[in-house]
């Protein structure tokens, strides 16, 4: 087996294992992206966001190219918010929260403009979408069975925020056995200080939660990795 290695990952030398590499690109909706959406509602720099979309394009290209399992999520709702608990929908500005009008349609509901993904970051034909409830990706939905169909083992994680869904599920990630490396470009927080920290979490005390590296380091180890000729596992979205 060929595998390729990340060398310069934190704590140290990360090695992509063909075929059981995914990469999974959290929540990269326009509710949290675009100006005018959802997080810049509450008061957020929506520039911090969308510095990381050239690096991840950039990493999912590469993803692609490999024949890499690629897996988007989206954090979101049902119209009638049915799951979405008051402990989650009481958060945010008493004017704007979740299932209220906002400038991309009701926000992080299912099925509206703002809830989908951005255009820069649009899912190929035929990769999987995963439609979450909660922070986590595992949390109440397909994920771990896709992972275990493929025959997947480690993940490279992408998305927003930070400190936030891509915290929550590199954690949970990490619990269920899956070595996780988080693309530090290609991950974002409103907050600078947030991303700061919640990277230095990730590769504490020798790897607690996953390694982290850069995406000059870990494209080319990608494209180092043999091309995979298994079809990857679709979804619908």
């Amino acid at each position: 087996m060929t595998t390729s290695t990340v060398e310069t990952a934190s704590p140290g030398p990360f090695t992509l294992i063909p075929g059981k590499t995914a990469l999974i690109v959290i929540d990269m909706q326009r509710d949290f992206i675009l100006p005018g959406g959802f997080g810049e509602s509450l008061g957020n720099d929506v520039d911090m966001l969308l510095k990381v979309v050239p690096p991840l394009a950039d990493l999912i290209a590469a993803a692609r190219a490999a024949g890499m399992l690629v897996i988007h999520t989206r954090e979101g709702h049902v119209p009638d918010l049915s799951d979405c608990p008051p402990a989650k929908l009481n958060r945010g500005a008493p004017s704007k929260r979740i299932g209220d009008p906002g400038r991309y349609g009701r926000i992080l509901i299912r099925g509206e403009y703002g809830h989908d993904i951005i255009d820069e970051l649009a899912p190929a034909a035929g990769e999987v979408v995963i439609d979450k409830p909660g922070k986590g990706a595992f949390y109440a939905t397909e994920l771990q069975q896709i992972l275990t169909d493929a025959g997947i083992t480690q993940l490279l994680v992408t998305g927003v925020t930070t400190e936030v869904c891509v915290h929550t599920t590199t954690r949970e990630a990490n619990d269920r056995g899956y070595e996780c490396l988080v693309v530090s470009d290609c991950v974002g927080s409103y907050f600078p200080e947030f991303q700061r920290v919640g990277l230095e979490m990730i590769c504490a005390q020798g790897g607690i939660f996953g390694w982290v590296a850069d995406s000059a380091a870990v494209i080319p180890a990608i494209a180092a990795l043999p091309v995979s000729s298994e079809p990857a596992p679709t979804a619908q979205r």
